[in-house]
């Protein structure tokens, strides 16, 4: 594996504060104004946040939950200013449980490595906020500063690592961009007898119609898997995934165009209805092992899931 190592700066600057605090464990979200014809900022809020009731916005306003980048309250009625930028705290109206919890693999005062449950986003995002990995954590180890290095997909389980300090994160970040990180998964999916393994599949990854989803489309690839066939049973086999690339969707839209969709996807091939989770049919995919030379200490890091995919036989009935 190569090892990147970015020159590291003997007094790297720290990043200015945000206005509003970490509360329990959910960062301010953040939002331009851009050049508009809006007679105020509530006028603004009411058009590009149509979902919130304008009563909402101006409690946020009065409990002086709704600041600029500097700190000072907005105000009912307040004119409007291109490029003012607003902080607030997002609120989500029941938002669903997930009854899994996460298993924390390491810390120390560079890296947090947790194991994720299936189920749990990694960051917030739609109908996701105190239930996911990054607020869970925050909450639990008092650390507001830190910043996942990778993703998984919501309904993918296993390793994912943070960044603990804003100084040596880009750091760390150099790693992944480089792609000096060794990466492994695990999946279940049906046998092909056709495709002799180990194999890898090269493709070009492209947004689908649906927001959502990817599809792999004719051109130059820009995505890249080996696949190893494990062991097999009934009809299915388990797999290790090795990705190359880390497009989104990656694993799964190349395990779908060989012919062999994972177990549990509700993605692909077919998109199922959205808010539809059934928490006893997990995605058979796990993010098994995660790889590098630390670009600060120059040692290697390693973090292994404690996890298990269903036994081939239980996948066999699932």
């Amino acid at each position: 594996m190569n090892t990147v190592r970015p020159p590291r700066d003997k007094h790297p600057r720290k990043p200015p504060p945000l206005p509003l605090p970490t509360r329990d464990g959910v960062g301010p979200s953040c939002v331009a104004l851009p050049p508009g014809t809006w007679g105020s900022i509530d006028e603004f809020l009411a058009e590009r946040f149509a979902a919130v009731p304008a009563d909402t916005w101006r409690a946020r306003m009065q409990q002086g939950e709704l600041v600029d980048e500097h700190g000072a309250a907005i105000t009912p009625g307040q004119p409007y200013r291109a490029g003012v930028r607003l902080y607030y705290y997002r609120a989500i109206d029941d938002e669903p449980k997930v009854p899994f919890e996460e298993v924390l693999l390491f810390q120390d005062e560079l890296l947090v490595a947790v194991d994720k449950p299936h189920f749990l986003s990694v960051t917030p995002g739609g109908r996701h906020l105190h239930e996911t990995l990054l607020v869970r954590l925050k909450r639990r180890l008092g650390i507001d500063t830190l910043t996942p290095l990778h993703r998984l997909d919501r309904e993918t389980a296993g390793v994912v690592v943070f960044a603990v300090q804003p100084a040596t994160r880009g750091a760390y970040q150099a790693l992944f961009a480089h792609k000096a990180v060794s990466k492994h998964y695990e999946a279940i999916a049906p046998c092909r007898p056709e495709l002799h393994f180990p194999l890898t599949h090269r493709s070009r990854l492209v947004e689908d119609e649906h927001f959502l989803r990817m599809r792999e489309a004719p051109g130059e690839p820009n995505a890249e898997t080996h696949f190893e066939l494990l062991e097999t049973l009934r009809g299915l086999g388990r797999y290790r995934l090795t990705p190359v690339t880390g497009r989104t969707h990656q694993l799964r839209v190349h395990c779908a165009g060989l012919g062999m969709p994972i177990v549990g996807d509700r993605m692909y091939p077919e998109l199922l209805p959205a808010d539809t989770d059934d928490h006893d049919r997990p995605l058979q995919l796990l993010a098994r092992t995660i790889a590098f030379t630390d670009p600060i200490s120059a040692q290697p890091r390693q973090f292994q899931s404690q996890r298990q995919l269903l036994s081939l036989q239980a996948a066999a009935d699932f």
